[in-house]
């Protein structure tokens, strides 16, 4: 573990629906926060590249030209992400620059300049996208993480996307496709599989990093998978922003005994395009109001449950705290989920068992 160190969790909204400017704000928040808090890791929300579709209505049981326009509009917002970007060696040394567009001519462009902007500020970058299936027009929930060097560490496509989510967004399977020069491999339970563990804890310079996102989060079982591969720096990207976020995040610290980044996107009807349905449907009141549609709750919590920094609320803005990861030991004195505390040898073979209740005597 690397003891003491910086990370910032931006709270911020994308220029939806528009992955080139998009990305222009990402480095400027990035530019800005490197200036200000000089952090090693930095935090972005869920889908920050390049919306997250609130109340956007793709009706169960019919479709209309407009839903079909907008998911179009959505697929050439997302990013593509190259089979082999982790597996290579240098990735990003290795092929030519491509030019920002929305086409499909240089198709890796937003993921190559996230490669580079990483490299250029030399910060671990974790973020949000919403990712593009290589063929066709597949959309995953997906966060990024990349080192300075500007290599893709890892990368987690949601395992279940929300309610009328899962209309636009696609499942996450138990590994990612991969492609040489080197083919990965990922161990699943008792089986080596080939391809990207989806559910990946990084071994970097800072601590082991990894975590999921949003209501993914209140999955048992996924959060354990995490937990068993040492977890420590734990990010938690999501679009929740009710008052009941912040104590999920305090008890999954407190149940992993690691520190955890939460981060939001704060965003109102303003922030959408102004052709945007859910904002079409506003009377002119509610547009002048420009009640927030999501008021953030940024914040980053310790080992313990406590609250270091934020909870940060209805406003843009940037969280930082200094964690020291050298007191995770100490923190597992009375509780280590995966150690001590875990009974992993009773507890999975119950899961193997029968569901069964039992049935209260009516005698």
């Amino acid at each position: 573990m690397a003891g003491k160190i910086k990370v910032s969790a931006i709270q911020a909204c994308p220029i939806a629906f528009n992955l080139i400017e998009s990305i222009k704000k990402l480095e400027l928040l990035i530019e800005k926060t490197k200036k200000d808090e000089d952090p090693d890791l930095i935090v972005f929300p869920e889908a920050f590249l390049s919306a997250y579709p609130r109340f956007l209505d793709f009706q169960i049981g019919m479709r209309s030209n407009e839903s079909r326009e907008w998911f179009t509009r959505y697929v050439r917002s997302s990013v593509k992400i190259p089979l082999d970007a982790i597996t290579a060696k240098n990735w990003l040394d290795d092929n030519p620059v491509y030019k920002e567009n929305e086409e499909d001519d240089d198709e890796f462009w937003a993921f190559q300049k996230l490669s580079f902007i990483s490299r250029k500020y030399q910060i671990y970058l974790s973020v949000g996208v919403v990712e593009r299936s290589l063929i066709g027009s597949t959309l995953f929930c997906t966060n990024l993480l990349f080192s300075p060097a500007g290599k893709l560490l890892s990368k987690h496509r949601k395992l279940q996307p929300t309610a009328a989510e899962r209309i636009v967004w696609s499942q996450g399977d138990a590994t990612n496709p991969s492609s040489p020069p080197t083919t990965s491999t990922a161990t699943i339970g008792d089986s080596t599989v080939e391809g990207d563990d989806n559910l990946p804890v990084v071994q970097t310079r800072l601590g082991k990093i990894g975590g999921m996102i949003c209501w993914e989060n209140f999955m048992p079982l996924a959060r354990y998978a995490l937990y068993r591969k040492g977890v420590e720096i734990y990010t938690a990207p999501t679009a929740d922003s009710r008052p009941t976020w912040l104590p999920a995040m305090q008890h999954i610290a407190q149940e992993g005994r690691c520190f955890v980044i939460s981060v939001n996107q704060y965003h109102a009807a303003s922030d959408f395009p102004e052709d945007y349905p859910p904002s079409l449907a506003l009377s002119q009141s509610e547009k002048e109001e420009n009640k927030p549609w999501s008021r953030g709750g940024t914040a980053i919590i310790g080992p313990l449950g406590e609250v270091i920094a934020g909870p940060l609320w209805d406003k843009e803005g940037i969280v930082t705290a200094e964690i020291d990861l050298d007191t995770l030991h100490g923190a597992r004195l009375d509780f280590d989920v995966a150690g001590h505390y875990s009974r992993h040898d009773l507890l999975v073979g119950l899961l193997n068992a029968p569901a069964e209740c039992i049935q209260e005597s009516r005698s």
